[in-house]
């Protein structure tokens, strides 16, 4: 399944359950919110810059195989054969183990996604530069999302390749979107998530069992409110608001497990509420709200 922009709880999803992936979710962050000044900054950093025409083919050479490297992540569609493989007892810890850590997508839907979608006709700043600065700049980012992405199947000595011209760039990520009056509303549930502690963490979980009745209303809700963004011009913030989710979602110490049994899903269903809240009828921000509320009264 590809990622996309539209569907950013999706990739939010891949995101909390990576090793990296906090820092997947700041390298797409800083290209959503780029500015020239920044893309300027990037596209200096890259390492072909100042390369001779050798080393340019050297580095190119590096780079594929690092992608190569990279599609030995887990991924869904192999689940059910590695269980099979293993048979005996070990099959159901297998399969368990696989499904938590399985992508739905991989390194070169990522990639499509930072080129295309992030950095594609719609971003302004990017638009406006000339062709070049944009490729080196796109490069530069590309290849630091697929170094984090794929950091725990790649070896340390092309992990830090990959990663070391955004680094060495030093450029930032960008604030939460503006959302006009409900900033305030997204900022203190993001802001709540990230400080949970281990009671916080229990009543998301325990809010999260709750919910599972609910799991075909949530999606419908999601849906609309995807479209909702999407017909709203509002497909980048909604996008920007589920990355800096990921960020606090790790930062409150929720894990990989947890996104695999349905936390993530609870939290992204509340950002998609605030950030939409303004365009979806009471039925589905109720849906969307109700593990928040859960939590929030609870306390």
């Amino acid at each position: 399944m590809p990622y996309s922009l539209v569907s950013a709880a999706t990739l939010g999803f891949d995101l909390v359950r990576l090793p990296a992936g906090r820092s997947v979710a700041e390298v797409l962050l800083t290209g959503l919110n780029a500015d020239v000044p920044v893309v300027e900054r990037l596209a200096a950093a890259h390492p072909g810059r100042e390369a001779t025409a050798e080393h340019r083919g050297v580095l190119a050479v590096r780079s594929r195989r690092a992608r190569e490297l990279a599609s030995g992540v887990p991924h869904v569609s192999g689940v059910a054969g590695r269980a099979a493989a293993t048979g005996g007892a070990d099959r159901t810890a297998v399969l368990v183990d696989q499904l938590e850590r399985g992508m739905i997508g991989n390194a070169p839907t990522l990639e499509r996604l930072l080129r295309e979608d992030v950095l594609g006709d719609e971003h302004a700043a990017v638009a406006s530069l000339d062709e070049e600065f944009r490729g080196e700049a796109a490069d530069v980012l590309a290849d630091a999302a697929v170094g984090f992405w794929a950091a725990e199947v790649l070896p340390p000595l092309v992990h830090r390749e990959l990663t070391a011209a955004y680094h060495r760039a030093a450029v930032p990520w960008g604030g939460l979107p503006d959302l006009g009056a409900a900033t305030t509303g997204l900022e203190e549930l993001l802001t709540a998530i990230a400080g949970s502690d281990g009671a916080a963490r229990g009543a998301w979980r325990a809010a999260t069992d709750d919910g599972r009745a609910e799991h075909r209303p949530w999606a419908s809700a999601m849906h609309d409110a995807c479209w909702a963004a999407h017909v709203s011009g509002r497909t980048r913030t909604l996008a920007a608001a589920q990355l800096h989710a990921v960020r606090a979602f790790l930062d409150g110490g929720f894990d990989g497990r947890d996104g695999a049994h349905g936390v993530w899903n609870a939290v992204a269903g509340c950002v998609q509420a605030v950030v939409m809240g303004d365009l979806l009828d009471e039925a589905s921000l109720a849906v969307l709200r109700a593990p928040w509320l859960r939590v929030a009264g609870g306390r």
